[in-house]
């Protein structure tokens, strides 16, 4: 099973357990974040569209860093125009968790509640 999602105007493809770096979050190391999915591909077949509405990536904040650098050097020949200059692209690395829906999350709260009600009465 994989999903896509969408951040910053751009799309990855995950599934469960994998780690990718995307343009930085406004998040702490540890925090967890969802996304909303683009497609999900699974056993099924694939699924996108309103099929996918309620459907989340879950992850969390691996790291925050900065990627190499890159340099930026332009010229302009016969001019003797020369500029030299470097660039990091920052960047959030997460992991993800879950590729789930809402109405999963919802079940799994109200069989959570109910599993310890049906012990008590017995």
């Amino acid at each position: 099973m994989y999903a896509i999602f969408e951040n910053g105007s751009k799309q990855y493809r995950v599934s469960e357990g994998d780690t990718v770096k995307v343009e930085r979050l406004n998040a702490n190391v540890g925090d967890t974040v969802e996304f909303p999915v683009v497609m999900v591909a699974d056993e099924k077949g694939i699924q996108v569209g309103a099929e996918v509405e309620n459907t989340k990536v879950t992850a969390t904040v691996v790291a925050q860093g900065k990627d190499k650098k890159i340099i930026v050097f332009k010229y302009k020949s016969k001019k003797n125009e020369r500029k030299k200059q470097g660039h990091r692209q920052p960047f959030t690395e997460l992991k993800v968790t879950a590729i789930g829906g809402a109405k999963k999350a919802a079940k799994a709260k109200k069989a959570a509640k109910e599993a310890p009600a049906e012990e008590k009465a017995e």
